[in-house]
This record gives C-alpha cells, structure tokens and sequence, in this order.
C-alpha cells in the first residue's frame, strides 16, 4: 500500500542543476521524517538530506551549500534540488520516509525504486 516514486533523474553536465521529486502515497506524509539517499555502483549508501515532520533539514558533507531538501505537505510530495552537480554526483537515488537515525546510518522505513542520476560531459 505504501508506494514512493522518484522522479526527475536523467543526464546532465557538470555544473547543472536537477530536481528530484518523490510521490508518496499509503502514508500520513506530514507526520513522517524523509531522506534522499544515494548509491553509486560499488560504494555504500549514504545520506543525501533529510527533512523531517517540523522541518528541519540536515545534509551529507559533500552536498552541503549545493542541494536542498524540502516538501509539500499539502501534495503528499518530497523534493530535492541539486545545483552545481559534480560527476561525483552520479549514483542512484533513493527516497526514503520513517526511517529510523541511528549512530550506524538510517534503517528501516519505506524505501522508493530510485532514480538515475548522471553527471558526465
């Protein structure tokens, strides 16, 4: 019943901007921390951003200053925008909602399929 779907990913340049979304349904969206999480082939997952139910955001070291997480509440709909992207960027990305924040990452919680997301020349 609980389904997130990423959208927004694609091909882009370095130094270009893109904005994920992430449709949420089967929840009460607004009560619910949210994170985007990335996995390039290879690594770890790692945490993008978070949101949670107040508001208040938080950031992985090599994004901050170029990514911001927000949301719509009213759209049941979680966003991140990413400017001045890296091919470091490259990975699959990941939402996730109610996932739980622990000294050893974030577990649990609903997850979404992933959207692609390529920095190349």
């Amino acid at each position: 019943q609980v389904q997130l779907v990423e959208s927004g990913g694609g091909l882009v340049q370095p130094g270009g901007s893109l904005r994920l979304s992430c449709a949420a349904s089967g929840i009460i969206f607004s009560r619910y921390d949210m994170g985007w999480y990335r996995q390039a082939p290879g690594k770890e997952r790692e945490l993008v951003a978070r949101i949670v139910s107040g508001g208040i955001t938080n950031y992985g070291d090599s994004v901050k200053g170029r990514f911001t997480i927000s949301r719509d509440n009213a759209r049941n709909t979680l966003f991140l925008q990413m400017n001045r992207l890296k091919p470091e960027d490259t990975a699959v990305y990941y939402c996730n909602a109610g996932g739980a924040v622990t000294s050893r990452g974030t577990i649990g919680g609903y997850w979404g399929q992933g959207t692609q997301v390529t920095v190349s020349s």
